[in-house]
């Protein structure tokens, strides 16, 4: 309940706003996209986004951190988050298996709305196939 999205308002100049507007069509998306494209990289970051010109980003001083931030993630997490996945992907066919089934037993029941049906007699029927 906690994760409802709220809404920003702010002005900024013409200038700025056609600025913005090129950005969004470089990279064919929303200005609404852009904004939150750029409000959830400053969240993640808690607060440490520096905007720089895409030819310095390479280059850095040594006394400031490296832009964007590098984090080094262990080969076990890549793994679960691998094995994750096709554990989703499965799941999500999984799902969709037994939605068609659903869909399969309410068109026969709507077919034949005034005779009586047993849960046993629909699972028997040779017209479906197996779903596990």
């Amino acid at each position: 309940m906690g994760n409802k999205n709220k809404t920003i308002s702010f002005r900024v100049n013409e200038d700025a706003f056609e600025a913005l507007q090129e950005i969004a069509e470089e990279r064919d998306i929303s200005l609404s996209a852009v904004f939150r494209d750029y409000v959830d990289l400053l969240v993640d970051h808690d607060g440490q986004v520096v905007v720089v010109p895409e030819d310095e980003l390479g280059r850095r001083d040594d006394d400031e951190p490296s832009f964007p931030p590098m984090v080094e993630v262990p080969k076990s997490f890549v793994r679960e988050h691998e094995r994750l996945e096709l554990e989703s992907e499965h799941l999500r066919e999984q799902l969709e298996e037994h939605k068609s089934y659903v869909n399969e037993l309410r068109d026969r029941l709507e077919d034949e709305q005034d005779e009586v049906l047993l849960l046993d007699d629909l699972d028997e029927s040779d017209e479906s196939p197996t779903i596990r």
